[in-house]
């Protein structure tokens, strides 16, 4: 059986990530055997549950290679909120810079015009 390593830079928190998206469609066409990741929520901060769920409704194994640490759950609690805050503020801060982008093309060109 053939190996394929797919790997997305980004938040665990976006789901248009496309390697993501590749994964989904060959778990579905029944196309993948076994997904082996590195750490729970690699491929999603929060509903791993749902993931796991549907691994399993497709015969696909999961295998975590390094199972959770046994942090006590205020610290996940915390891990969580602050990925969900760096995300959020991410987004914002984007929002913005395409907005100062159009702003500016907007003045450029109303100043270009005679």
């Amino acid at each position: 059986m053939e190996t394929l390593v797919l790997s997305d830079i980004g938040s665990g928190l976006t789901a248009s990530r496309p390697q993501l998206r590749r994964l989904l469609k060959l778990v579905c066409e029944g196309n993948v055997a076994e997904v082996a990741i590195t750490d729970e929520d690699r491929l999603t901060r929060f509903g791993h549950e749902y993931i796991e769920t549907l691994f399993a409704c497709f015969g696909v194994t999961l295998t975590v290679l390094e199972p959770g640490d046994g942090k006590p759950p205020e610290q996940e609690l915390t891990e969580d909120l602050l990925a969900l805050i760096a995300s959020f503020s991410g987004r914002l801060y984007g929002m913005r810079s395409h907005k100062q982008k159009a702003l500016a093309q907007c003045a450029q060109a109303i100043l270009a015009s005679p």
